[in-house]
């Protein structure tokens, strides 16, 4: 089967020095073991680096980023979008809108579309499953998934606040995403997350880079999941021409997206 490299890219959407987004990689061999390289802060020209170098040592490489990829319209929200915030504004969140009128984000001089162009890979979930050999690019977002690795999130109002920039913060939140995370990890024989995550929560207070080491790490998950796991156990929503993402699923929030996809006439895996 070869070694697959799965990066987990959170972005932070801009090209901010003083706040750059935060990139890991899991490295499975064969389809069996499956390593952790830990989350550091990176630019989009730094991030490009750091794939473009595991991309060497592997077959294959799955860039799971959490940033909107297609942003065709001017203004509003995409499609996807909507769809998303109607699991993500249940449990208490909400989702930023992408359009191309949010300067340093989505207009043509964005880096984004730098960072696409010069990754110079494949952007079609499905094709990505199977795939042996290139380098792929799928857009996730860690919200989305959060109410699916832990159940205890999907409730009204239940999701967690871990953002410590933000006055809704809250530490006990913080350290349930945390534990999340080394759950998923340990369930699914990850090796080195779990003891990342005890280090990670020994850091207090958390900053808002810990965050997006964290959010980077959740990227990662999502794509291992859509790799490693029945299709059944992921969703994808929206399409290649107006937006999509990619997310865990389960029969509880395939639900509630499956009803907003219809309200919207959105597709889902495909159909609408």
């Amino acid at each position: 089967m070869g070694t697959t490299c799965i990066i987990g890219f959170d972005s932070a959407w801009t090209d901010n020095v003083r706040g750059r987004g935060a990139i890991c990689a899991l490295v499975r061999s064969n389809g069996e073991a499956v390593r952790f390289k830990p989350p550091r802060q990176a630019s989009f020209k730094e991030a490009l680096e750091f794939i473009n170098s595991e991309h060497r040592t592997c077959d294959n490489c799955l860039v799971a980023l959490d940033q909107p990829t297609i942003v065709p319209n001017s203004t509003g929200s995409r499609p996807v979008d909507r769809v998303a915030g109607s699991l993500i504004g249940f449990i208490g969140g909400g989702v930023q809108p992408a359009n191309r009128s949010r300067m340093g984000m989505f207009d043509g001089d964005a880096p984004i579309w730098r960072f696409r162009r010069d990754l110079v890979a494949t952007e079609d979930p499905e094709v990505s499953r199977t795939a042996r050999h290139g380098i792929f690019l799928v857009e996730v977002f860690p919200a989305l998934a959060l109410p699916v690795f832990e159940v205890a999130f999907n409730g009204y109002r239940q999701g967690p606040k871990y953002n410590p920039a933000r006055k809704t913060f809250r530490s006990r939140d913080w350290d349930a995403v945390i534990e999340t995370v080394a759950r998923y990890a340990r369930t699914a024989r990850i090796y080195g997350v779990e003891a990342w995550t005890r280090e990670l929560a020994a850091r207090r207070p958390p900053r808002k880079a810990d965050q997006d080491q964290l959010d980077a790490v959740l990227c990662a998950l999502i794509g291992f999941h859509w790799l490693a796991k029945p299709r059944a156990d992921s969703i994808m929503i929206g399409d290649l021409t107006s937006g999509y993402m990619i997310s865990p699923a389960n029969a509880s929030t395939r639900t509630r997206l499956e009803t907003a996809a219809a309200r919207h006439r959105v597709p889902l895996d495909g159909v609408i």
